[in-house]
């Protein structure tokens, strides 16, 4: 381009030229307008970048109010939601084995249909999962011609995490902290929420650590007992979980992470024995610890009440046979009197949406306990 502009310079190369009258013009303009622009409160303001909108309150928070300070509007909606109850004084809709669903990944026996965050968006508000330490395999990367290259992690499997893809693991695999995150996330868009995660867990304390350290924002919103005198002063209120934005309760088999906010359930709560058995016919509602019967008293605490309503082998047959007018009755006729006459505060049921043509399902038998309170 040099080359063609010399060229066309002819016989005025090296000479300087004098610029036309309109050329003059437009500098002195230009100068003109620049002077305006250096003056104060004139339109240089039109060249700044647009300002940007005030960064969003945190969930819980209003604009204005601080971080980690509930919003007046907040906790007059947690009082309108759950009045006075404490937490040991409410019902949860609880699923089995939630991550083995259809939707998450490719499971060939499941216990859901719908994925973790569509069960959490249709009401479930209690999740057991099973956490397997996964060891990294080149072998396996190598036959499933790259389908399962996973590094070494905590995933959720029901059983081995090598052996049976579809049965005992499934791909993708699902990482416990990418379902964690899953959690924390709905909670932060439904700040009036309280989940409770029941983990069968076969993993060490350290490996467990990891994994929720990675979890963005779970940190903040793990409910710990121990920091509120749970065992002093009983269960807080829920309202008050809420307003604290300490909404997520975490449980293990394992009683060596309480130091993680991971509470050991045996301590803290009673459980029933967790099968009705292959036919779906032993409803006897017995503990799942000799040592600790589902009317257990303590001075000044009341373990939480998990029941578990669900066969040896799920299906959405057996589910919907299950769910309906047996479930309601057994609570009324069998777990309830041998809890000491108090309610489940955790229903766990397969396949949380059938049920039986008694009109009564999962989720309407746990309103019907929260209204009895």
């Amino acid at each position: 381009m040099v080359d063609m502009d010399m060229k066309q310079a002819g016989p005025f190369r090296g000479r300087p030229r004098r610029a036309p009258r309109s050329g003059r013009a437009l500098r002195t303009l230009t100068l003109v307008c620049l002077l305006l622009l250096a003056l104060p409160g004139t339109a240089a303001t039109a060249s700044a970048p647009a300002a940007r909108p005030p960064a969003a309150a945190p969930s819980g928070t209003s604009a204005g109010t601080p971080a980690g300070t509930p919003s007046a509007a907040t906790e007059a909606a947690a009082d309108a939601r759950w009045g006075d109850r404490r937490l040991d004084e409410v019902s949860f809709l609880t699923t089995h084995n939630a991550f083995t669903n259809y939707q998450d990944s490719r499971w060939t026996s499941v216990n859901q249909s719908e994925s973790v965050r569509a069960q959490l968006e249709g009401g479930v508000r209690g999740l057991s999962l099973d956490t397997h330490w996964y060891e990294r395999s080149t072998w396996l990367c190598v036959i499933s011609f790259g389908s399962d290259c996973y590094p070494s992690d905590v995933y959720l499997c029901h059983g081995d995490c090598k052996t049976f893809a579809g049965a005992t693991y499934a791909l993708p695999r699902q990482s416990f902290h990418g379902t964690m995150q899953t959690v924390v996330d709905f909670l932060a868009a439904h700040p009036q929420e309280v989940v409770t995660v029941f983990l069968e867990d076969y993993v060490s304390a350290e490996q467990l650590r990891q994994s929720l350290g990675r979890v963005r924002g779970l940190s903040d919103m793990v409910f710990r007992p121990d920091e509120w005198g749970v065992r002093q002063n009983g269960w807080p209120k829920v309202a008050d979980l809420v307003t604290s934005g300490k909404r997520l309760l975490i449980f293990s088999d394992r009683s060596d992470r309480e130091y993680l906010g991971v509470m050991y359930d045996r301590s803290w709560t009673v459980s029933n024995f967790w099968s009705l058995g292959d036919l779906g016919n032993d409803l006897t509602c017995v503990s799942r610890w000799s040592d600790v019967p589902l009317d257990r008293q303590e001075p000044g605490f009341r373990r939480l009440f998990t029941m578990s309503h669900h066969r040896n082998v799920p299906t959405v047959l057996t589910a919907a046979l299950d769910n309906g007018a047996k479930l309601r009755n057994r609570i009324a006729e069998q777990c309830r009197p041998a809890a000491g006459g108090r309610d489940p505060n955790f229903v766990s049921v397969d396949f949380h949406r059938l049920s039986d043509s008694s009109g009564h399902s999962p989720a309407s038998i746990v309103a019907e306990l929260g209204a009895r309170r």
